[in-house]
């Protein structure tokens, strides 16, 4: 019993000569647990942008089926491109906007508001259902 409290203190450790048959399955074990480990397991991805409970959407206009919305330019990962930007933002709406939830909407104009130095702050989003 004292032998395998001493292997596993010199496993953990890590006091194992390089090229000792225990240092090679410390190592073949530690390969095998980082190549062989599903991504499924793993759930860290970064946070882009403002979480979407933040208020960064806001209802400016009504009109009929067309909705206009502000979004934060915050919300948004960079880097803007307009095909991209569509898509961004209409997944950002979705997210924010209880009532655009699993329901199919369509992106009518985007139009970017600036700032006094040109940076853009937030998008005007016309939405249609």
């Amino acid at each position: 019993m004292r032998s395998l409290g001493r292997i596993l203190e010199r496993i953990f450790f890590w006091s194992y000569e390089r090229g000792t048959w225990q240092y090679d399955v410390a190592v073949a074990a530690i390969l095998v647990f980082v190549l062989l480990t599903p991504r499924s397991w793993f759930h860290d991805e970064p946070q882009v942008g403002l979480p979407a409970a933040s208020g960064g959407v806001t209802l400016v206009e009504t009109e009929g089926a067309t909705r206009t919305y502000r979004v934060d330019a915050r919300l948004l990962a960079p880097p803007f491109r307009t095909p991209e930007l569509s898509n961004d933002l209409h997944n950002t709406l979705q997210r924010a906007i209880p009532d655009l939830r699993g329901k199919g909407f369509s992106i009518l104009r985007i139009e970017p508001i600036r700032d006094a130095d040109g940076t853009v702050i937030s998008y005007e989003v016309q939405v249609q259902r």
